[in-house]
């Protein structure tokens, strides 16, 4: 057996100390020279007091090779090898998680291997070695005590892990492929469509910190002045956003204040001076920390919280372009695909006016703002599988189908032939639909339906145009806030509100009061700690209870009228009472604007089951209805609809849902009360079909769904079918969804579905 590397007679110490001792060593290592592969093996398991160590390293063909040990057999270097998943190294690669185990010999995924010479450790540590998000390769710990090291350890490996990748070539791995795990291989990541489409396009990979040049220093006090005034930088940048977004030009210093109480609080900038005490740079420092951050942001499961959690990660992104670690913004994005974690609207609007082509993102859901007003601009858009960002590189050639919801890194010559035909194949499929935009939407047995549009901004309105639509359903209020950052005074909001029925030119137009709380707070508001924050203190509750907000923002949209027709919706209303409370504050404001609106109408959205069970005391209130299927299927049934895995669990298509549609239908004709119908699911045409047939004839939609729907439906007889629809009703009368059933009937009938 080949001698191992550990020399017999050397005296272990009982336990680690601490980082800075650990950095110190590494940083003479590499002033001396001496920082070859082996060299750290022996420093990491000298200082974190283990019997041997190794260094796994990358090799083409998703294979990971022992390049360095320390205290095992010298002689498997570089003839051991692993493939990327195989047992505990390949696990920690594949994952890009570290992996702390008390037994690693009885791990149901470990591999034997009998030249390494490690029969006689027990426990292991091993953390992925990344550099730029990309998986380089693995740096590993053993004990012959059968132990869990210590979470001070495994902070100190994951730092150690960070530096390697930073200086592998330096320390005589020139062989190690520059790009690391599949570099140049193709990969494929699955997804949830957020906004329909097909792009091809250079990646653009976002608010990952690039290589870092200076890892460590021996002037601590020096690294610290420079995050002082990073974060200066940072403070002086968002002041003059928040100033700039907001009308007028002053950013209220307790909105501001409070964003930052956010972004600068939770102990993490304690956590970035420690590190940089231990001897880190102070971009070095930030990045380490920013990577445990994202870390514990995958594992919470409130969304909300998630969102909170994502302020903080925005001041780290401006720490680090004011320390020089990261690049700004490029001032075009010209057809690239953007690859990030986390979007939200603001973020994305900025991103459309530098032309990017697509959106795929790692943390998002269909029902969030960002995907919706992805859909609202006609950008492709994807919710896309953990790994995506870390695979990808800058200007990586990509693929984003968010029809059949899947994102390609790096595509085939073949899969790029399939691809440009079904590319050709969409575009002639928009020429075909465009002619669709002068004709009436009338069914083939002489229904008349109202198509109408979903917007939250004035850029929005030129889809009027495009797409012919008969007005707008729904415009949301909040978008413009949630852009902007705070929310206009009287005087922005109706300047907004005027331009808006302008560009209408006499079209109907639904104003929905700020619609915020759960998933859309605006920058610096105060933290919510709810349970269940899209059933807590949100949308008109918060108007109810602040009446001043309410007030203002019914004033703005009389004066915006300037005396013509005006029709506004509360949304989140869950009782009679509530809606006649909102409804008193619009006629107090509107006897004190002049000139009065032409016809002043109040109605109200069905978001919450409650108000089914009020119908006749509700018709008699308001003027009329509109069914918001995002947030009423999510509380009919119980299931969040930010939740990825209960996506496709629950849907609109169902006997339970058609059967409360149609009894809301049968009530709204009876009492006269119009009814429309503005969730995500109008604007899919197979459903905007079946609520055709059980009488919705008014549906409001994104811009870029109105052609489809349009096409199939000026091609359906709904006199043929009705009685269908009742028998596949009659057999999903428990509960399961007519989906299948019904679309195998549209294509029978030669209709675009």
């Amino acid at each position: 057996m080949a001698r191992a590397s550990s020399p017999p007679n050397r005296r272990r110490r009982p336990k680690f100390a601490d980082a800075r001792g650990l950095f110190a060593r590494l940083r003479e290592a590499l002033a001396s020279g001496a920082a070859s592969l082996p060299d750290i093996a022996r420093l990491v398991a000298e200082e974190l007091a283990g019997d041997a160590s190794m260094i796994y390293v990358a090799r083409a063909g998703e294979v990971l090779e022992l390049a360095a040990t320390y205290g095992l057999n010298v002689s498997a270097v570089g003839r051991t090898r692993l493939r990327v998943g195989e047992g505990i190294v390949g696990i920690v690669a594949a994952s890009g998680d570290a992996l702390n185990l008390a037994d690693a010999q009885n791990h149901p995924r470990y591999v034997y291997r009998a030249e390494i010479g490690e029969d006689a450790m027990a426990s292991m540590l091993a953390v992925p070695v990344k550099r730029a998000g990309r998986i380089l390769g693995v740096l590993g710990v053993m004990s012959r005590q059968a132990r869990v090291f210590a979470a001070v350890e495994a902070e100190a490996m994951a730092t150690v892990a960070m530096l390697l990748a930073e200086i592998l070539a330096a320390a005589g791995a020139t062989d190690l492929p520059e790009e690391g795990f599949s570099g140049s291989l193709s990969r494929r990541y699955a997804g949830h469509v957020l906004s329909p489409g097909i792009a091809r396009g250079r990646i653009l990979a976002y608010g990952a910190a690039g290589p870092i040049a200076r890892l460590l220093t021996d002037d601590p006090a020096a690294e610290l002045t420079r995050l002082e005034r990073a974060v200066e930088t940072a403070n002086s940048n968002l002041d003059g956003l928040i100033a700039a977004s907001l009308p007028g030009g002053n950013a209220p210093r307790d909105v501001l204040e409070a964003y930052r109480m956010v972004a600068q609080s939770a102990g993490w900038m304690t956590q970035v001076r420690q590190a940089i005490g231990d001897g880190l740079t102070a971009e070095t420092a930030v990045d380490k920390v920013a990577r445990a951050l994202r870390e514990r942001m995958r594992r919470i499961a409130d969304p909300y919280l998630r969102e909170r959690l994502a302020d903080i990660e925005d001041m780290i992104g401006r720490l680090m372009v004011a320390l020089g670690g990261m690049a700004p913004k490029p001032e075009r994005a010209d057809g690239y695909l953007l690859l990030v974690r986390r979007l939200g609207p603001a973020d994305l609007l900025d991103w459309h006016s530098r032309g990017i082509a697509g959106v795929a993102i790692e943390e998002a859901s269909a029902s969030g703002h960002a995907a919706i007003l992805a859909r609202a601009l006609g950008i492709p858009a994807l919710a896309v599988e953990r790994g995506a960002v870390e695979a990808a590189r800058e200007g990586d050639d990509a693929l984003l189908d968010a029809e059949g919801a899947t994102l390609i890194l790096r595509p085939e010559r073949e899969v790029l032939e399939v691809y440009e035909r079904a590319l050709a194949a969409h575009e002639v499929r928009a020429a075909a639909l465009a002619a669709y935009r002068d004709v009436p939407a009338v069914t083939r047995d002489g229904t008349a339906i109202c198509l109408m549009l979903n917007v939250g901004l004035a850029l929005e309105l030129d889809q009027m145009e495009r797409t012919g639509a008969d007005g707008i359903g729904l415009y949301r209020t909040e978008i413009a806030a949630l852009a902007a950052g705070g929310i206009p005074d009287v005087a922005g909001q109706a300047a907004e509100y005027g331009r808006v029925l302008d560009r209408a030119r006499g079209k109907r137009v639904q104003f929905r009061t700020l619609d915020l709380g759960a998933d859309k707070v605006l920058p610096g508001e105060a933290i919510q700690t709810e349970e269940n924050p899209a059933m807590g203190w949100r949308s008109l509750r918060v108007g109810l209870d602040r009446p001043a907000i309410l007030r203002r923002q019914l004033r703005a949209l009389l004066l915006g009228a300037q005396g013509r027709p005006l029709s506004i919706m509360f949304p989140m209303v869950a009782t009679v009472e509530e809606f006649r409370a909102a409804r008193d504050l619009l006629e107090a404001e509107a006897a004190r604007i002049r000139p009065s609106p032409e016809r002043l109408e109040a109605g109200t959205m069905i978001e919450v089951p409650s108000l089914l069970f009020q119908l006749p005391g509700l018709l008699a209130e308001t003027d009329f209805i509109s069914v918001g299927t995002n947030d009423l299927m999510q509380f009919l049934f119980a299931a969040d609809r930010g939740t990825p895995e209960l996506a496709a669990r629950y849907d609109t298509l169902s006997a339970p849902v058609l059967e409360m549609l149609e009894r809301l239908v049968m009530a709204c004709n009876e009492a006269g009360v119009p009814l429309s119908l503005c969730g995500e699911a109008a604007g899919r045409p197979l459903d905007a079909l079946a609520f055709a047939a059980i009488g919705v004839t008014t549906l409001s939609m994104s811009g870029n769904a109105i052609l489809p729907v349009k096409a199939l439906l000026v091609e359906a007889d709904l006199d043929a079918l009705r009685p269908v629809l009742r028998e596949l009703r009659r057999a999903g009368a428990a509960g399961g969804s007519i989906r299948e059933p019904l679309a195998a009937w549209a294509r029978e009938h030669h209709l675009p579905v």
